[in-house]
């Protein structure tokens, strides 16, 4: 079951990671998906904890929203603007 869980949680990131056509708006948003992403799976899988699944999952999606294009993902105009 936790697998399952961790399996899901970074495919959810990958796929999500990246609103907007600019490289700040995909960072941006990739980290904030991330973050809600890594809680939501630190909070089921127990020991990794909420803020620590929240801080790897920033990480990795500001990151994957960074060096990818909005050819590759897009998920459209993020929110905020």
């Amino acid at each position: 079951m936790q697998r399952w869980c961790a399996v899901v949680g970074i495919l959810g990131l990958v796929v999500l990671s990246g609103c907007g056509t600019s490289r700040f708006d995909r960072t941006v948003t990739g980290a904030g998906i991330g973050a809600g992403t890594g809680a939501v799976a630190g909070l089921l899988l127990g020991p990794v904890g909420i803020a620590s699944g929240a801080l790897v999952g920033a990480g990795v999606g500001g990151v994957t929203g960074a060096v990818t294009t909005p050819q590759q993902i897009d998920l459209g105009r993020p929110i905020y603007r």
